[in-house]
């Protein structure tokens, strides 16, 4: 998640049934393979912080969790690293899952009756967010970047993942449209499952190669408030301009919008800063649950809207640097009752649903 200012919001307009009383367009008709597929999607992201995770036991016991709560998708994060911003190239670590483990976990998220989306991920070995990936040769970047993706697209479509993510807020690259359309094309060889982007909030706009893609990925992660708040009414209302401009956008694009993050550390104050983790130290599990019913609530039923993948559920024993009550998971918090409400207690995938 890009750790980065906050964005400012702005509008007054709502959706069907707001107060503005004006209806949001819905993308118009496309004809790219696997379109309306993702309508509806309801996941949980599970990643990986070590080479065993999705090997490990505990592996089944959190994709049981992930099914209960009624999510019909999870999202799994091999990760390779670079050393600097500027460097050429990526590989793996300690912390990269092992391709005997992915394949592991994809087939018991199938034996458990999910479907996956597989979203490998970029990341600086020395921390730091990846957004600032910016390589000083661009040429030698994506032909590295190519090999990466393209393992990944082959590992899909040899265990049947369901849909693939091309990139993840790569925004220090994402401008390139020329390069990255390449990578997609090269994906396309490999890999015949519907294909995404996963941009940050304040990327999106500026990402030229949507129309190479099936649907528009954003990590969701806009400030809803300026001040910690659990009054979901409040959050519902600042999702409205918001809406409005990822209608209009997805109405631009033909494609629909699928949130491929959206969360919440439940910590006092997650609302002013979703993409944190370290929003303060001071337990909000009230606030992230009126965040979860905020966007559930504002979202469900767009025409435009193709789902959410949510950050995200347990850490594996011993790797959380964050405690776990303070954390993105909603496992046993009152946001995973409101998940179960929306998902699991009658809830719709909407038309032409993935689940």
């Amino acid at each position: 998640m890009l750790l980065a200012a906050a964005l400012l919001l702005a509008g007054c307009s709502s959706g069907p049934g707001g107060e503005g009383g004006e209806e949001e367009p819905g993308p118009s008709a496309s004809t790219r393979p696997g379109d309306g597929r993702a309508a509806g999607m309801r996941g949980i992201t599970l990643p990986s912080w070590n080479t065993g995770d999705y090997s490990s036991p505990e592996a089944a016991a959190y994709l049981r969790q992930i099914a209960a709560t009624g999510a019909r998708w999870v999202t799994f994060t091999p990760t390779w690293y670079q050393d600097g911003a500027a460097d050429a190239g990526m590989h793996t670590t300690g912390e990269t899952t092992g391709d005997d483990a992915l394949r592991h976990v994809i087939g018991l998220a199938h034996r458990t009756g999910l479907k996956v989306m597989l979203k490998p991920h970029v990341d600086l070995a020395k921390g730091g967010d990846r957004s600032g990936i910016r390589p000083r040769d661009a040429g030698a970047w994506f032909t590295a970047y190519e090999r990466f993706i393209t393992h990944y697209a082959q590992l899909a479509e040899g265990t049947g993942a369901e849909r693939f993510a091309v990139g993840t807020e790569l925004a220090g690259t994402s401008r390139d449209g020329a390069r990255w359309s390449k990578v997609v094309r090269a994906v396309r060889a490999r890999y015949r499952g519907p294909l995404t982007y996963a941009a940050n909030y304040d990327e999106y706009r500026t990402v030229p190669f949507w129309d190479d893609l099936d649907d528009i990925g954003i990590d969701a992660y806009w400030p809803l408030a300026d001040r910690p708040t659990a009054d979901a009414a409040r959050l519902r209302d600042a999702w409205k301009p918001i809406t409005q401009e990822l209608a209009a956008f997805s109405a631009r694009h033909h494609r629909r919008i699928l949130f491929t993050e959206a969360g919440y550390v439940s910590q006092r104050g997650a609302t002013t800063a979703p993409y944190s983790w370290t929003v303060s130290k001071s337990a909000g599990e009230d606030e992230q649950a009126a965040a979860y019913e905020a966007l559930l609530s504002a979202l469900d039923g767009k025409p435009w809207w193709a789902g959410v993948c949510w950050w995200m559920w347990d850490d594996w024993p011993d790797s959380g640097e964050t405690p776990r009550r303070l954390a993105y998971t909603p496992h046993g918090k009152p946001a995973e009752k409101v998940l179960r409400r929306h998902w699991a207690d009658g809830g719709t995938e909407g038309t032409g649903g993935a689940g």
